[in-house]
């Protein structure tokens, strides 16, 4: 039911600027009653389940970061088939992000661009929304985590104090938090992935998120030798887990606009980098792998490489709403489909 409603208004979404297309359908989904998400929403297999850094996981399947930026839609997002969702990047004032238009479809490839920047109505709204599903008794069954990131204009060497402030409004109300030095689109953030700067912000998360899982994001477009490096650093002050990957700055197809580029053509990027990063981890942490995944022999190959779950975003603007519940039907009866 959903993908043949996903069908017939995707040609009227994709006549809309991608930005406006996104908040409209997030808005819809915002208001959308449990009862009729629940009507509406797939039967998933049995078998999936899985845990992840303390996290019970129904499927192994989960929403990445910039989806649901604002915190907006997060009953919904269960409804589904996701058997997990990481909601943000949020920052601790409110900022803009980036001049539009600053997401563009590369439809011909499955792919988007974008240069957001951290649009954020700052931590103190998300954690109201948050904190207004916990009291009302609506939030999901389903594992949430708060992907985090500093404001444009905080300093790097104040970055920290960012991500403390962020870790302190948030570890009441998550279920496992996400630390994002990686995205190529607020200036100098790549640069926290420094053996330093990592392990300061990293480090001050874990110190003040002392019972919930804290996961780092990397950069596709780090070398592969200072994939090691980062990895350590992490792990030696205690994070539970790695992200692998963000979107990549290269450009795998024909493209002149600039931010990060998602979809399948990041795809055999990101399998490399994630394989390095599961070689670095060498099972001591789980690794959830993302980039690129829109079908299930994608989604399969990852966890056959180790990756305790896998993420998607780009690929359920494309294929619609059924993808989570099709990857994972796909997972529990072998299919390559």
């Amino acid at each position: 039911m959903l993908d043949l409603l996903y069908r017939l208004a995707r040609p009227v979404l994709f006549r809309l600027d991608p930005e406006d297309a996104h908040h409209l359908v997030l808005r819809g989904a915002a208001v959308c009653p449990d009862a009729l998400a629940r009507l509406l929403g797939p039967r998933l297999p049995q078998g999936l389940e899985t845990q992840v850094a303390g996290l019970n996981l129904p499927t192994p399947i989960g929403l990445a970061a910039g989806l649901d930026k604002e915190a907006q839609a997060v009953p919904l997002w269960a409804h589904l088939g996701f058997g997990f969702v990481e909601v943000g990047t949020v920052t601790p004032k409110p900022q803009p992000g980036n001049p539009r238009p600053r997401v563009h479809r590369l439809p011909e490839h499955r792919a988007l661009i974008n240069s957001m920047g951290f649009p954020s109505d700052g931590a103190e709204g998300m954690a109201a929304r948050l904190q207004r599903l916990r009291d009302a008794r609506r939030w999901p069954a389903t594992p949430v985590g708060v992907n985090l990131g500093k404001n444009k204009d905080t300093p790097a060497d104040q970055a920290h104090e960012d991500y403390r402030l962020l870790a302190q409004k948030f570890r009441g109300l998550a279920d496992y938090l996400v630390v994002n030095v990686s995205s190529p689109n607020t200036p100098g953030l790549r640069e926290l992935q420094s053996p330093d700067a990592l392990a300061r912000i990293t480090g001050t998360v874990v110190q003040e998120a002392p019972d919930l899982p804290v996961f780092v994001k990397l950069s596709p477009d780090l070398e592969e030798s200072a994939i090691g490096q980062a990895v350590e650093t992490v792990l030696g002050v205690g994070v539970q887990g790695l992200i692998a990957t963000n979107t990549t700055v290269s450009r795998p197809v024909p493209s002149q606009q600039k931010g990060g580029l998602s979809g399948a053509p990041l795809h055999a990027l990101a399998l490399g980098r994630v394989q390095a990063v599961l070689d670095a981890v060498s099972g001591r942490v789980p690794v959830i792998g993302v980039g690129g995944i829109d079908t299930v022999p994608k989604a399969a190959d990852l966890l056959a490489r180790g990756c305790a779950a896998v993420q998607i975003y780009t690929g359920f603007i494309y294929e619609g709403p059924g993808l989570p519940a099709r990857l994972a039907w796909g997972l529990a009866d072998g299919s390559a489909g």
